[in-house]
């Protein structure tokens, strides 16, 4: 008899109806497929998975410091050193999933987890998608989309480094460089469009340099889409302090490590009452549709 596990898990269940309803079958098994292909020290890895008639069960890595996103709205916004320390670990595990041709596609506070020793967990796959060339699909969140999502010119890898530059700059602002008090994403996309960025005085010039290079309209000049990719990013000069060797073994120093109770312990985490979806029986060949995971 097996020995139960004293180990924590996250369990993500997608409910079948729902996923059909959606139209998001090759959606979700793609995202299966992705995350069974992704084992990296800054990503939130899957152990497992499993279904019953209901749904699908993703068995995912604990991450018990919750979102980055709570932690700026407490903090307001990062210390320079703090914003940095985040963007390198992201920019490791997203020259990680570039270099297994995939594009992100989903770069925000929320889907930034903190571990309990302090680190990066980049989380949800949904929008991840294997790009060799490019895609037209419109995905992502609207004050982070690059400019080619929104003009749907075919987009890939590059709108990645475009979303760290947009992270760098809420992390030290508090706040997207575009974003529209309505929430209307048509005059978001107005804004990242015309493409002027506001810069609070207490942003640093070298910070500045890495967000209007990230954040260039044309991916030829873009930080990061050169022929030495995320290399050029780890050697702008906002980057000088971090030793890249020790980050990316997780030997550097987190800025702040999470306190908890125990390894089960979710008081990090914001609560939301997303509600239970109306569910119906599948027939056998609704069924069918999930048998090739």
């Amino acid at each position: 008899m097996a020995q139960p596990s004293r180990h924590t898990y996250a369990m993500k269940s997608m409910f079948k109806s729902e996923i059909i309803r959606l139209k998001q079958v090759e959606h979700t098994k793609s995202e299966i497929k992705i995350l069974r292909a992704l084992s990296h020290p800054f990503i939130v890895n899957m152990h497992t998975f499993f279904q019953d008639r209901e749904a699908i069960h993703l068995i995912l890595e604990f991450v018990i410091g919750g979102e980055m996103f709570s932690r700026l709205r407490d903090l307001n916004k990062l210390k320079n050193d703090t914003a940095r320390f985040y963007a390198a670990e992201v920019v490791c595990a997203l020259d990680y999933i570039h270099s297994l041709d995939f594009a992100y596609r989903d770069l925000k506070p929320e889907n930034l987890l903190i571990d309990g020793e302090g680190h990066i967990k980049i989380t949800d796959f949904g929008f991840c998608k294997h790009v060799p060339d490019r895609t037209y699909t419109l995905c992502g969140t609207p004050e982070y989309l690059a400019p080619e999502i929104i003009k749907n010119k075919g987009h890939g890898k590059p709108v990645d480094w475009w979303g760290l530059g947009i992270l760098i700059y809420e992390m030290l602002t508090g706040f997207p460089p575009f974003y529209d008090q309505h929430n209307n994403p048509a005059n978001i996309y107005r804004l990242i469009l015309a493409n002027k960025i506001k810069w609070p005085q207490y942003i640093r010039h070298h910070a500045k340099g890495i967000i209007t290079s990230l954040c260039q309209h044309d991916i030829s000049k873009r930080l990061g889409c050169g022929h030495k990719g995320a290399a050029d990013i780890k050697s702008h000069t906002w980057f000088k302090a971090i030793d890249w060797e020790q980050l990316e073994t997780r030997n550097t120093k987190p800025p702040w490590i999470p306190s908890f109770k125990s390894t089960s312990d979710t008081s990090n985490f914001d609560r939301y009452d997303e509600g239970v979806p109306k569910l119906r029986n599948l027939t056998s060949k609704e069924q069918e549709l999930f048998a090739n995971l």
